[in-house]
Order: structure tokens, then C-alpha cells, then sequence
């Protein structure tokens, strides 16, 4: 795929696609989190994982982020939402079907958009944000927007209209049993800055079919270097709940590689 993707406001969103030679009509959107970009090392091992499954994916930097454009300081949930609409519209738009992953505030976009867009068939969470409002307070409520910055990052400025956003979402708790596609959440025991209780208590809201799978000893980004088999587990484990759903004319036989409980 090499279609230019561009959102509502003309910024153009920088992407990577990796081809499959599977027969899956389904394409994988991957979307990152806060401060993030595309080209996180678990993002990039995911997409190379599903890809090597049979099924092509496509990693993309919300606008503002990585080489994408737009100023770091418009970005904020809302925004996000819009952002993958304009890529599902370009990947369903060459006619095919739509999963979606997407990890930390990423996750809290994919519920955000999956009530309201039909086209998102498949659902992942990973470490995905529930309580927003939260989040900013715990991780950001001792910086003055417009003058601090996130986690003492020089080049992502905490924006009053990205606090503003987070406060007047809350929570996308509520919308748990709005998702009526199928929903794989994915957490690490370990994540210290979106808490596992945030994806138990969403899942008990989820309809089926649903599975949660808790990774012990697991950090917020999947980190090998903090537990060897968290990386490697969070790709099997996402590979092969996809991949009957991805590749629904091919029989899987009944077996799961995650690491649950």
C-alpha cells in the first residue's frame, strides 16, 4: 500500500506498511500511545509478526507524532479518533477489511471509534487507557499546561486542550458494552503507568466474544529487557487470537500462547 493518508485537517500521517502473502482480507491498523510514535520497538515486532502470520499490517504516527504532521500540541484523544477514521477510510477504501490494535491512549481510541465505525470488525487492546481523566491527573497534574512537559519530554508540551480532553472524556469505561465486535485485551501485570485493574474492569463490561490475557511480569510497552517473554508473548498471544478471526476460510487448531492468570 502506498496511498497518501491525510486527515480532516490536511496532515498528512506517516505510516509503514508491511505486505503478507497470506489470503487474509483483513488488514491490521496499529496505532501507537501517548509521546509515541509508529516506530516503537514492540509496535514494529508486532507488525512484523502479523505479517509473517499471513496477515499485512499497517503501523501509523497519530498527527503530531513521529513524522507525521501537525504540532505535538493539538494532539488528544478526540483528535485520534479522527486521525484513524481518515486510515480506515484509506485502507477499507482499497477493500479490505479492518482489526485494529492499538496500545495505551491508542486503546482508548480504538473504543472510541469501534462504537461509532462499523468497519473496525476485529478489536486489541493493548495495555489500553480506560480512566482518561485519571491518567492525565496521575501522570501529568504536577505540570502547568502551556508550560510543562510530558514525562520531561523537551519535544511533547503539555497542551491545555489535550488536559481539557482527557477531563471531558473521563473514562471510556462505559463504553465497554458498546463494542460488539470481537475484543482481545492484552496487559502486563508489571504496567505501572496504565493499571491492569483499568482492562479487568472494562473486559467485565465487554461482550462476547471477548478474552483478556494478563502477562506476569509485564511493563507498559511489552519490554524484554524488564522480563524476557513479554515481548514475544504479547506477538503469539495477539498472532494467534487474530488469525482465525483474520483468516476466517483456514481451520486453527485450539491452542493459545499466552501467559495468563
Amino acid at each position: 500500500m502506498d496511498a497518501e493518508i491525510r486527515n480532516a485537517q490536511g496532515e498528512k500521517l506517516d505510516y509503514c506498511f508491511h505486505a503478507a502473502a497470506g489470503e487474509s482480507p483483513f488488514t491490521v491498523i496499529i496505532g501507537h500511545g501517548v509521546t509515541a510514535n509508529k516506530d516503537r520497538p514492540f509496535v514494529v515486532a508486532l507488525a512484523n509478526g502479523l505479517a509473517m502470520a499471513g496477515v499485512p499490517a499497517l503501523r501509523f504516527s497519530f498527527s503530531g507524532n513521529g513524522d507525521s504532521e501537525g504540532r505535538f500540541e493539538d494532539c488528544c484523544i478526540t483528535k485520534e479518533v479522527e486521525d484513524l477514521g481518515a486510515v480506515i477510510d484509506a485502507v477499507h477504501g482499497q477493500g479490505r477489511r479492518i482489526a485494529y490494535i492499538g496500545h495505551s491512549m491508542g486503546g482508548a481510541v480504538g473504543v472510541k471509534r469501534a462504537v461509532i465505525d462499523e468497519r473496525i470488525e476485529v478489536l486489541v487492546s493493548l495495555a489500553g487507557m480506560v480512566h482518561t481523566k485519571k491518567f492525565a491527573a496521575v501522570e501529568f497534574g504536577e505540570e502547568t499546561p502551556g508550560e510543562g512537559c510530558m514525562w520531561g519530554k523537551e519535544d511533547c508540551p503539555l497542551s491545555q486542550s489535550f488536559v481539557d480532553d482527557m477531563n471531558s472524556i473521563d473514562t471510556v469505561l462505559n463504553l465497554g458494552s458498546e463494542v460488539k465486535v470481537p475484543w482481545l485485551l492484552v496487559h502486563g501485570t508489571a504496567d505501572d503507568v496504565v493499571p491492569i485493574e483499568e482492562s479487568r474492569a472494562i473486559y467485565e463490561l465487554a461482550n462476547e466474544p471477548r478474552e483478556l490475557v494478563e502477562i506476569h511480569n509485564c511493563d507498559h510497552v511489552f519490554d524484554p529487557e524488564t522480563d524476557a517473554d513479554s515481548l514475544p508473548l504479547m506477538v503469539q498471544s495477539v498472532s494467534a487470537w487474530l488469525m482465525p478471526k483474520t483468516m476466517p476460510n483456514i481451520v486453527f487448531p485450539n491452542s493459545s500462547a499466552a501467559s495468563e492468570g
